[in-house]
């Protein structure tokens, strides 16, 4: 099977996923079920890509391993953080503007297949890492993509962890959490997340694909600039005691010292 056709039978696996989320949603009046399947999506992906290109090597056990390991971590935590909450406030916004009777539909197209689309887009580095020399050994380029893998995972699971871990004392409701991975950075999941995605984009790199790595841009880009830290600091910003002092002492993304 060519590349095109592989990428290609990933979206129709991905539209899948996301189709049938979208008829769930329809039956319990809540569009936020698509933000615990978000990993699960690049799951669907990976493993349709591992299924329709030839060779077992190392990197392609590796990549949908890795893959498999984040996406499930992601979705099990955002399904237990979101367990039993009503619907985004986001999405009810939508709902409200657009009318109950036709937000029905239209959620299908402006959430479930712009999700699709985007993590499609995005899951290129995955294919391309499984498609070439997949049955050469590892280069130190993959050596390299591992470590900022694993960096990635850290800032992510342990910030998500560190997150929960601080909600779910009582003492702490209205507190701003600024310990462990939260003094060096504001969004250290948000951090671990992007850094995670240009790991797979140096697998791409280290088969000799640079194209996909178009992907981690584009992921880069929706973290920092659409759908988490812009967004998330401009409720923050007024809403939270104390972190406009936080925002001058502590970096936006990328961790480091706290500044004097």
């Amino acid at each position: 099977m060519s590349f095109i056709d592989s990428y290609i039978q990933g979206f129709l696996w991905i539209m899948v996923l996301m189709t049938s989320l979208w008829i769930i949603s329809i039956f319990i009046k809540n569009v936020s079920i698509v933000d615990a399947f978000w990993g699960m999506a690049f799951i669907v992906a990976s493993i349709s890509y591992y299924l329709t290109t030839e060779g077992h090597g190392t990197r392609k056990e590796l990549v949908v391993g890795l893959v498999i390991i984040w996406g499930l971590r992601l979705s099990i935590y955002l399904g237990m953080r979101n367990w039993k909450k009503p619907e985004d406030y986001r999405y009810q916004e939508f709902r409200r503007k657009y009318g109950a009777n036709r937000y029905w539909w239209f959620s299908f197209f402006q959430v479930f297949l712009l999700q699709g689309v985007l993590s499609w887009l995005i899951s290129a580095p995955l294919l391309a890492a499984m498609y070439y020399m997949p049955n050469s050994d590892l280069y130190y380029m993959d050596y390299i993509a591992l470590i900022a893998w694993s960096i990635g995972f850290v800032f992510e699971a342990g910030g998500d962890y560190q997150l929960m871990k601080f909600k779910k004392k009582g003492s702490n409701k209205g507190k701003l959490l600024q310990s462990g991975l939260w003094k060096y950075t504001r969004h250290p999941n948000y951090f671990g997340d992007a850094m995670i995605w240009w790991g797979y984009g140096l697998f791409s790199i280290a088969v000799g694909n640079y194209l996909s790595i178009l992907g981690p841009v584009l992921m880069t880009w929706l973290i920092i600039k659409i759908s988490g830290v812009s967004m998330l600091e401009k409720t923050l910003k007024n809403t939270k005691p104390g972190y406009k002092e936080y925002i001058a002492r502590t970096n936006a993304f990328f961790p480091w010292f706290h500044k004097k």
